[in-house]
């Protein structure tokens, strides 16, 4: 247990790292961006991301843990995410079986509440949660509840209302405070670590963005300075920290744009050019709906593959869900956790062979949409 005297000097260096981070992101802002100052900025960048850093592996080594406790099920899990009373619980009532408390007041979601999307036979669990506000990630509101919660989910609805669009940059700011990034890929990177030598920066393209002193100066805040980077694609500087932190979550999302039926046309079409959502609803009016569960499973990469029994006709009338790039070994793995195992060959009918009835021997083979397939076991 800490003394008062332990948790004062504790105080004071979280007080003292606080604003060294303010200084800095002042600095930041205050910076126009050109060819000159990118090296500057990128720099700067990684002082931040370093000293971020270094507080949330000083907090994760308290034990701290944050986030609803949320059982997954179904194929795949979806969030809900957005300021208090932009519609969250009633387009969760709408579309899934859940009964989510709906008021004309902010807050009324106190905790996560789960619902289940059925949608193409695929079963896709779908949680609200409480409205984020500007600082959640930093603990403002629940906002780190909140956040924790979205880790662990494979997609992100971002959830908007006509009134407030500009909520769409601090959802967005807040999502990526707290490692999220959102409609991205990790960055084509390979770092090797060495002992000495110094660092060498490798490329197969040309570099835009940042040049190789700067990278080097960004891996040297970070203690890695022997070795070697090698860089298959043109990234800035936000791309490289991510790569060398390594601990980014990557998750599709989805912005949607609610309660369009209580605006006229023309400003909506003035907001939609503003922000550009995926989709724009009504939630309370099941206005395109459909659009949106279509635009969920689309976003998830969920495929379907049709099951055949050798001497029988394929079912085509519930098929097996899975994700784009599964395997032959993915799907006997669903259908039975020994079925890999046991796997002997396959025979497939559809887009991933040359020909209808190929026989695949090889388990790393990956299916396609649609594909009817007939395994044979020992």
């Amino acid at each position: 247990m800490q003394t008062n005297s332990q948790r004062s000097v504790v105080k004071k260096e979280r007080s003292s790292t606080n604003e060294r981070i303010r200084e800095l992101e002042e600095e930041l802002s205050n910076t126009k961006y050109n060819k000159k100052t990118q090296g500057h900025i990128g720099l700067v960048k990684a002082k931040i991301a370093r000293i971020k850093d270094d507080q949330e592996r000083k907090a994760s080594g308290k034990g701290k843990s944050e986030g609803y406790a949320v059982k997954r099920s179904g194929d795949a899990t979806a969030i809900i995410v957005g300021f208090p009373s932009v519609g969250k619980s009633t387009l969760l009532n709408a579309i899934t079986n859940a009964r989510s408390e709906v008021a004309a007041y902010a807050f009324t979601t106190l905790t996560c509440i789960p619902g289940l999307l059925e949608y193409k036979h695929a079963k896709i669990q779908v949680l609200d949660v409480p409205g984020i506000v500007e600082g959640a990630a930093s603990g403002r509101g629940r906002g780190r509840e909140v956040l924790a919660c979205a880790h662990s989910a494979d997609l992100v609805i971002i959830l908007l209302d006509v009134f407030n669009p500009n909520h769409l940059r601090v959802i967005e700011k807040e999502l990526r405070e707290t490692n999220l990034r959102i409609n991205q890929k990790p960055a084509d990177v390979r770092i090797i670590k060495k002992s000495r030598g110094g660092m060498e920066v490798l490329t197969t393209v040309k570099l835009t963005k940042i040049d190789k002193e700067t990278i080097k100066a960004i891996m040297k805040e970070f203690r890695l300075e022997n070795g070697s980077i090698v860089l298959r694609q043109d990234i800035d500087a936000d791309q490289l920290i991510d790569v060398i932190e390594g601990n980014k979550k990557y998750v599709p999302a989805i912005i949607a744009l609610n309660k369009i039926d209580m605006v006229d046309p023309q400003t909506l079409g003035r907001i939609k050019s503003e922000i550009q959502p995926d989709v724009c609803i009504s939630a309370e009016m099941a206005i395109n709906l459909g659009e949106l569960k279509e635009l969920i499973f689309r976003k998830l990469g969920f495929i379907r593959v049709f099951c055949k029994e050798h001497g029988k006709k394929a079912d085509l009338e519930v098929p097996l869900i899975m994700k784009e790039g599964s395997t032959l070994k993915d799907v006997c793995l669903k259908l039975h956790r020994d079925f890999a195992s046991k796997f002997k060959f396959a025979r497939i009918w559809g887009k991933s062979v040359k020909f209808e009835g190929m026989v695949i021997r090889n388990l790393k083979h990956v299916v396609l949409d649609e594909d009817v397939i007939e395994l044979r076991i020992n």
